[in-house]
């Protein structure tokens, strides 16, 4: 069977799965729509301000589109915001102080945070007296509900993860994280209930702030930014723990009422206008791929037949080799830097060498086709993103020319 007789069939028995993704997109392209008309954005919101900020009409309006689409009181959007690690340090310091307690449901959190919590001297929160339990999670990748109760007791916030990170796990989905809401709360936990959003954001048709979160944190250069925000993050929920949040990126003194961005607004508007279009794109491109790998014999997380919870893939490879040559399939088809031979290297954050493809048009973005993977067994490379459909099947297609 040639490679593109594979693709076609592949593309043949996703049908009933890509009409899925594209009914979520249009529900959310609704919501993001009503929430600009709602907000009643004009083109002065696109101007660009200096200094400090004050009355800065895009700013304020932007956080307020975001709170609208995503059911949450209030809302920072912000270039100061430098990556999604930042974002989460930023309203973890926000909404902690010392002696309080972290409690991670959902097992060990993602690689570039762990130095964030218990990074020795480094200011971390562990260095600010900040407690902090994790909780692994079962077997299969659930929460374990009996030791979740336990470490609650004396809890302050409780942090879940909704995207896999580096582990061999599936995503959780916007209604097991209302489920494990209600079952904190139902334990008597009075607390800030804490979401690492990154790679979820529009992959269904609610958010964790719509079923009982009260604080989501993302990147804007994966999801929401749809591809054309430059940088930045955004931290959404309830309001009295945003305004924390914003006492801790400013001052406390000053807090939301400043923040200026002198290259002005527009690319982080329209990126958010495209989302829910672009993440359909990465997702459609994600099932291909996935498909066309099991088909290969390779596995897949998650199962194709289980619902879609972010836009990451986990494939699964034999070896080190394997694996690396996968990364380097992808970077060969990105649009920018696709001569570069990719290698292996010691990336700030992590505890063992790290291999990314990323030949992005915003340097690092991952709502842009790319992958990456830890070297360390087992031999698993974490592929998301792709800008459009199209490029996402070209990618796979000379994938396939390796392997097959």
């Amino acid at each position: 069977m040639t490679v593109e007789d594979r693709i076609k069939q592949a593309e043949a028995s996703l049908g009933a799965r890509f009409s899925v993704v594209d009914e979520v997109a249009l529900f959310n392209q609704e919501k993001v729509l009503a929430a600009f008309r709602g907000e009643q954005i004009a083109l002065r919101h696109f101007l660009p301000t200096t200094g400090y900020g004050y009355g800065d009409e895009g700013r304020e309006a932007l956080g307020r589109v975001y709170a609208r689409t995503f059911g949450a009181e209030r809302a920072i959007v912000s270039p100061a915001l430098l990556s999604g690690t930042h974002a989460l340090t930023v309203a973890l310091f926000g909404v902690l102080r010392p002696r309080h307690k972290l409690v991670f449901l959902t097992g060990m959190p993602y690689d570039t945070i762990r130095g964030v919590i218990w990074g020795k001297g480094n200011g971390s929160l562990s260095d600010f007296g900040v407690e902090s339990e994790v909780v692994p999670l079962t077997e299969d990748g659930k929460v374990d509900l009996a030791a979740a109760e336990r470490a609650l007791r004396g809890a302050d916030t409780v942090y879940l993860q909704r995207s896999r990170g580096y582990e061999l796990r599936d995503a959780f989905t916007v209604d097991e994280i209302g489920e494990l809401c209600a079952f904190v709360r139902k334990c008597g936990f009075s607390g800030c209930i804490f979401v690492d959003n990154c790679y979820g954001e529009f992959v269904e048709t609610r958010e964790p702030t719509e079923v009982g979160a009260d604080l989501i944190v993302g990147s804007l250069i994966k999801n929401p930014g749809g591809g054309l925000a430059p940088t930045g993050g955004y931290i959404a929920g309830r309001a009295k723990y945003v305004a924390q949040c914003e006492n801790r990126l400013t001052a406390p003194s000053v807090g939301g009422e400043i923040g200026s961005y002198a290259y002005g607004y527009q690319p982080f508007y329209q990126g958010f206008f495209l989302a829910p279009h672009v993440v359909a794109q990465a997702l459609k491109g994600g099932l291909l791929i996935g498909k066309c790998m099991e088909d290969l014999g390779y596995t897949n997380f998650p199962a194709l037949s289980k619902p879609l919870a972010d836009i990451t893939r986990a494939i699964e490879f034999k070896s080190e080799r394997e694996l690396v040559s996968f990364i380097q399939s992808v970077q060969d088809v990105s649009p920018v830097d696709s001569f570069v031979r990719l290698e292996p290297w010691d990336m700030p954050g992590y505890d063992c060498k790290v291999v990314m493809a990323a030949g992005t048009f915003v340097a690092g973005a991952s709502i842009e086709l790319s992958a990456d993977a830890p070297i360390r067994a087992p031999y698993v490379a974490y592929f998301q993103g792709g800008l459009t459909y199209e490029h996402c099947k070209l990618a796979c297609r000379e994938i396939l020319k390796k392997l097959c």
